[in-house]
């Protein structure tokens, strides 16, 4: 018997012929279509949702199966802890990969077919969704035999979800339904908190990497992309100001990137001669904290 098989007798229970002695878990790998190559990491990176897409839990419980409802078939899951249920509607020509009485996580795949990323993100968070996009771009590369370093998917993943949503603008000057820079909500909220207001709710917002490349603070890097046009006329007419933050507009104007020596807690650093003393107040001053508040800037 396969050590992957669910045992549905006890130890010393008499059967009979035709009982179920085990159940051996479906293998939805080997049915379901595999859209392998660069289309499915494009898929992945745009945030496109798929064809054919899964059906998720959308909470932690035990698997039941109803009748058919409006030619379909219907699943339930219930919370053995709450009460709580959530119904299921699958056509009847998807593959369901889970049994009657199976436990499942929240997020977890129901039927076959690949997961809609925005779906996930609702449903897990970011940090769920974070993982699922990295697996699934590093598959199709290891199915052809190419070893990437997780890092590099990991910015562009980290990219994708750098902007929120608006849920509630508190005593903030956002807007209902606004999307804004992660960095900027946290900043917003900190000044707020501080001064006593209160803060602004937010839900991470998934772009693709086209979108999220238009939708840069930088008007320079979003015009140095696509639709330069359109991103000139309205950085002017918003009278909008580039704080040159990132590479692409560095580069651009010519400046040094912030990166490496670049950093503009490095650019004030003076060079000394090998072997000469020198202290932490010869190179930032007589504040003990500038060093640390430098790097808060960054």
């Amino acid at each position: 018997m396969s050590v992957d098989a669910i045992l549905s007798i006890e130890d010393g229970q008499e059967i009979k012929t035709g009982d179920v002695v085990a159940r051996i878990p479906r293998e939805g790998a080997k049915t379901k279509d595999i859209t392998g190559g660069l289309p499915r990491v494009a898929e992945l990176v745009e945030a496109r949702t798929p064809k054919e897409a899964a059906e998720i839990a959308k909470i932690e419980g035990i698997v039941e199966l109803g009748g058919i409802a409006k030619g379909k078939r219907k699943l339930i899951v219930r919370d053995t802890v709450t009460g709580a249920e959530e119904e299921h509607l699958i056509p009847m020509n998807k593959h369901v990969i889970v049994f009657p009485g199976d436990f499942v996580h929240k997020g977890q795949q129901l039927t076959e077919g690949p997961i809609v990323p925005q779906e996930l993100l609702e449903v897990c968070g970011p940090q769920d969704l974070q993982e699922y996009l990295v697996n699934e771009v590093q598959a199709v590369y290891r199915l052809q035999g190419v070893e990437i370093n997780d890092k590099h998917i990991e910015v562009i993943v980290r990219q994708m979800l750098r902007k929120v949503k608006i849920t509630d603008p508190g005593d903030t000057e956002f807007l209902w339904g606004e999307q804004v820079e992660k960095q900027t909500f946290q900043e917003v909220n900190q000044n707020a908190v501080a001064e006593g207001r209160r803060p602004a709710e937010a839900s991470p917002v998934l772009l693709g990497i086209t979108k999220a490349a238009l939708e840069t603070e930088s008007f320079i890097s979003a015009a140095s992309f696509q639709d330069t046009t359109r991103v000139l006329t309205k950085a002017a007419t918003l009278g909008m100001v580039d704080a040159l933050r990132g590479f692409k507009e560095n580069v651009i104007m010519g400046r040094l990137i912030p990166a490496g020596t670049g950093f503009p807690m490095y650019r004030d650093i003076k060079p000394v001669k090998l072997g000469e003393e020198i202290s932490v107040e010869d190179l930032l001053g007589s504040d003990p904290l500038a060093f640390e508040e430098k790097v808060e800037e960054l």
